[in-house]
């Protein structure tokens, strides 16, 4: 079997590609898989570390807001769709994949669409409950559409393909350890754990309602665990910050690091979790069953983080706070909320637990075995 695989621009949809493409090579080893992307994008770095094959196709996406600048963006634009079908084409006939798969970007637009049209059985992921536009064009040409929340669909003309809830894959060491190992390993003790993060760069919201909150609950001597990650946006900031309020950056009850390179337990040993609604963050607060209070980045296409929190919101398994409304006084006044009654945290937690599949390689691999039936005919 030969998959095509096409996505770029973020991480957020480079990595349920490299997911698909592991969970396809779990029940068919032997398959051959080739990605598509941006020589520029992210996927030029994480698709050849994760061991695959790239191929690239300049492609970019149109500028709406009016300057100089984004003129110049737009007659590149306008020059790389004049020749993004005919590299499409040769892609897609030097491989000759039996089935190709889009999981949102640029790159998978003309890729996938010129699979579609030269009669290749096509699916794309969707991994926002508001899809981005290259997929909701898409949807009107491929063969199936997979999402991860059946929401999604609000803004699709569902009419116009087959489709399924499969989720998002996440990553396969999260919750793999309970609680206590996670708290042991970190060397916690049994307090109730704040978890905060804005993601590798971080996010200037999340550091400064964090400089409080971690301000308030030390001066106040509660017996809260906090983990932080600042990010390389708080790199120069936020220990000064710490350092000025005499807080140390590490302690028995504080942990406070540019990257959290072991998630995986950070999010174990978490009672709450703050952060912003991403996809895979989102995913992966689902998997381990973790309350949160989430503060969707505003700067996003279509505000889709807006829209994928609030899933989690009207489930009951998180707060969710626009960052025109996240004060310092308001993150600190839920974080004591949640301190107070821990109750609510837990149901909070088990609320975003049934919000899980467990099942989403299955769900996925489904989908291919109906590309492939299709293939065979």
């Amino acid at each position: 079997m030969r998959v095509l695989i096409a996505c770029g621009g973020t991480g957020g949809h480079i990595n349920p590609g490299l997911a698909i493409a592991d969970i396809i090579k779990s029940k068919y080893p032997d398959a051959e898989f080739l990605f598509a992307g941006t020589p520029k994008g992210m996927e030029a770095k994480l698709v050849p570390q994760a061991g695959y094959k790239l191929e690239t196709i300049k492609v970019a996406g149109f500028q709406r807001k009016i300057s100089l600048e984004n003129v110049g963006r737009n007659i590149k634009a306008a020059a790389y769709l004049v020749t993004s079908g005919r590299r499409a084409k040769e892609i897609i006939n030097n491989f000759k994949p039996d089935i190709a798969i889009g999981t949102g970007g640029y790159a998978a637009g003309p890729v996938i669409r010129k699979a579609a049209k030269m009669g290749v059985p096509t699916a794309i992921h969707e991994q926002n409950a508001y899809p981005g536009v290259t997929n909701r064009l898409l949807s009107k040409e491929v063969d199936y559409v997979m999402l991860t929340v059946i929401e999604a669909l609000e803004f699709m003309e569902k009419d116009k393909f087959e489709y399924s809830v499969t989720g998002l894959p996440v990553r396969s060491n999260i919750n793999t350890i309970s609680k206590a190992e996670a708290r042991k390993k970190l060397g916690i003790n049994d307090d109730f754990t704040v978890l905060s993060f804005g993601g590798s760069l971080g996010a200037g919201c999340i550091n400064d309602t964090m400089t409080e909150a971690i301000k308030w609950h030390v001066s106040k001597g509660l017996k809260i665990n906090h983990i932080h990650g600042y990010g390389g946006m708080g790199k120069e900031t936020f220990p000064q910050a710490m350092k000025a309020a005499g807080i140390p950056l590490k302690s028995d009850r504080l942990r406070i690091t540019e990257y959290i390179n072991d998630m995986d337990v950070c999010l174990a040993a978490a009672d709450l979790v703050i952060c912003r609604s991403g996809a895979s963050t989102l995913a992966e607060l689902q998997a381990a069953g973790k309350a949160s209070i989430l503060i969707p980045s505003p700067i996003v296409a279509g505000n889709h983080q807006y829209h994928n929190a609030m899933v989690l919101g009207k489930a009951g398994a998180a707060v969710v706070i626009e960052q025109k409304d996240a004060s310092c006084e308001r993150i600190i006044s839920e974080i004591e909320s949640l301190y107070n009654a821990p109750e609510k945290a837990e149901v909070m937690s088990a609320c975003a637990a049934e919000l899980h599949l467990k099942d989403t390689n299955e769900r996925i691999l489904a989908v291919i075995e109906k590309l492939l039936n299709k293939a065979k005919k």
